[in-house]
């Protein structure tokens, strides 16, 4: 396997900084996040993490080329105490293989560590089944509550690699994951951040599994704008793109469901 390397195409002082990791999860939670914090804060394009072996592909965003793993970052705080935190973001579309998952994560906390970031949060979709059929939901969402009470059903859980990250958890009463798996780079994240004492959380928020869950991103959102203590995130833009996506979804199960009923063998008689 050839090297995994960042390189850098602006240098910025990311002492203290905390890192969002934003590769493809359940639900494309953390591709969701990652987006949006990026256009949310207005982070600038810094630089990428590549290799031979990654796809070969260009990801074109507004008529310009982009690698498929990206790094974004905002300009330092002048004043710590007041302005908002320093935020930097690793964005992916692409699902890596196995044999790239720990390279990657490795790769990563190398960088970071050199830069003297602080805080690594890694947001990760969480398997469940929320229940209920499409005529119930119909029902509900008459009344207008269905939407509504399905967001704050998702539950988001967070889980630490040491101590001092486990303090933050605690501090803004994020429920504790106490069993389970977390898999893909989010798991490596853990599991090396907890060999090298750095402090990481990775935030698992309930997410459908079957395609991409806005709304469980924005639940996650939620949490990092607590962490965050000094910026504010708006995150109502991203639940209204949520109910974009729900009725697109609602509209193309009907449409599959009618063209499964028409394609059905007939009898002639």
């Amino acid at each position: 396997m050839d090297e995994i390397r960042v390189y850098e195409l602006k240098k910025k002082d990311l002492t203290g900084a905390t890192v969002i990791e934003g590769f493809p999860s359940v639900g494309l939670v953390s591709s969701i996040a990652g987006n949006y914090l990026i256009n949310a804060l207005g982070l600038e394009h810094i630089g990428v993490l590549d290799s031979s072996d990654f796809p070969a592909v260009s990801v074109i965003r507004n008529s310009e080329p982009l690698n498929p793993v990206r790094i974004y970052a905002n300009n330092p705080p002048s004043r710590p105490d007041v302005d908002p935190e320093q935020v930097v973001v690793f964005v992916s579309e692409f699902q890596p293989p196995t044999s790239m998952v720990k390279p990657i994560a490795s790769t990563i906390l190398d960088w970071i560590q050199e830069q003297k970031c602080s805080l690594l949060i890694s947001p990760e979709g969480l398997i469940i089944d929320r229940g209920g059929s499409d005529e119930e939901e119909e029902t509900d969402e008459r009344s207008g509550k269905a939407k509504t009470e399905r967001i704050n059903d998702i539950g988001v859980y967070g889980v630490a690699s040491n101590k001092n990250a486990r303090k933050i958890i605690t501090k803004h009463n994020i429920k504790d994951f106490q069993q389970g798996v977390v898999s893909g780079v989010a798991g490596v994240l853990l599991n090396e951040s907890k060999r090298r004492n750095f402090d990481t959380i990775c935030l698992l928020a309930e997410a459908n599994p079957n395609y991409p869950d806005a709304r469980a991103a924005a639940k996650v959102i939620e949490v990092i704008d607590k962490i965050l203590i000094h910026t504010h995130i708006d995150v109502k833009p991203l639940y209204d793109e949520a109910k974009n996506i729900e009725v697109q979804l609602k509209n193309m199960h009907k449409q599959v469901k009618n063209q499964t009923k028409a394609a059905e063998p007939q009898m002639y008689t």
